[in-house]
């Protein structure tokens, strides 16, 4: 049972650590299931899904982002989404300032870091987001707020290495906290954790995991 799933999880959970509901590739139903469970935090990859989705869904649900953002789909994600958990490049955080300035919104947005030893996974490498955030361009942009960083680690079952990817992400956090939103209340999410390692995630600080496959199963493809 779906529901039972996300009250176990929400248990586990400590103070401060929100869960968000992995959803991509599953149906509406099983999003109104855990809906009347509680969970309103929603996770999707693919912006054709997820605009079908809160058409049909209960509007005080917010949905995340989680997937690989093209900038020539920014447009339609923001006048809904509450939190775009992959933004990889400066390009992309301009493009999501223009779209949501035409809907006169403020998107929130967490910067995408390259932690796995897989060339796969996308975001900046921690030297690129430096050098994006010292040039302070990004401090023009009124329309998108900075908050906090997203990270996936290696798909491996050695948790050691995992522990340690997501520890980096953690220590990354602090540096730029310090040296760039010191004084930015809501620069504080560390979004990092799936299924399989959220335990070790919530060790290392997370404020967000993404948990999908324990709660709704397999995802239908």
């Amino acid at each position: 049972m779906i529901s039972e799933r996300i009250n176990t999880l929400k248990s586990e959970l400590p103070q401060g650590v929100r869960l968000v509901a992995v959803s991509k590739f599953h149906p509406v139903e099983a999003i109104a299931e855990a809906y009347e469970a509680g969970q309103r935090i929603f996770g999707e990859s693919k912006v054709q899904e997820v605009c079908a989705k809160q058409e049909l869904l209960p509007k005080d649900i917010e949905w995340h982002f989680i997937g690989h953002l093209q900038t020539n789909k920014v447009k339609y994600l923001v006048p809904f989404v509450t939190l775009i958990h992959g933004i990889d490049s400066y390009r992309l955080l301009a493009e999501v300032d223009k779209q949501a300035a035409k809907v006169d919104r403020v998107v929130d947005c967490l910067l995408q870091i390259h932690i796995a030893r897989e060339e796969t996974k996308f975001g900046f490498s921690m030297e690129e987001c430096r050098q994006m955030l010292t040039t302070g361009e990004w401090k023009q942009l009124h329309h998108v707020r900075i908050c906090g960083v997203m990270g996936m680690a290696t798909n491996t079952e050695d948790m050691k290495q995992v522990e340690e990817e997501f520890a980096s992400l953690s220590a990354f956090f602090r540096e730029i906290k310090q040296r760039w939103f010191a004084d930015v209340e809501y620069f504080k999410e560390i979004s990092m954790g799936m299924s399989h390692d959220y335990h070790q995630a919530i060790a290392q600080g997370s404020t967000l995991v993404r948990v999908g496959t324990f709660i709704f199963g397999e995802r239908n493809y």
